[in-house]
């Protein structure tokens, strides 16, 4: 097998940390066996039905905005909107972890997770800063 039939997923919750490398058509069985291994004690909610988007895909239009706003909710869901950020920390921060995006998908979704009342938004247009408007449930 290649390594361009091979995908590679970074997982990071609270103290740990795993990266899987497998075969694309296996990634979603895989990454639920890694996360089913893991100490009950962590909580960290099973991989949605639609894991595939979140894969590297040919037709990487389609499924940024999705990727990159599972990617900021995660975020939010570690705490990691307790205080206040802007568009350059997250983007700084999703970076940090291995994933790069163009900041217009950043704001784009920054701007969703506002709609939805996840996060809330201060200041003016162009230096805008973000802040959880509610926590996360545990």
């Amino acid at each position: 097998m290649t390594d361009k039939e091979k995908i590679t997923v970074k997982l990071k919750h609270g103290s740990w940390e795993v990266e899987i490398t497998c075969p694309e058509d296996r990634v979603k069985q895989t990454v639920e066996n890694v996360i089913s291994g893991i100490d009950t004690n962590t909580s960290l909610k099973p991989p949605s039905p639609d894991l595939k988007t979140s894969l590297p895909t040919k037709s990487k239009k389609s499924t940024e905005h999705v990727i990159c706003r599972d990617l900021i909710e995660l975020l939010w869901q570690e705490n990691w909107f307790n205080g206040e950020r802007n568009l350059s920390e997250v983007d700084e921060e999703l970076s940090r972890r291995g994933y790069h995006y163009d900041k217009t998908s950043i704001s784009h979704s920054l701007k969703d997770l506002v709609r939805e009342n996840i996060l809330t938004r201060n200041g003016s247009m162009r230096n805008y800063r973000y802040v959880q408007k509610r926590p996360p449930v545990a």
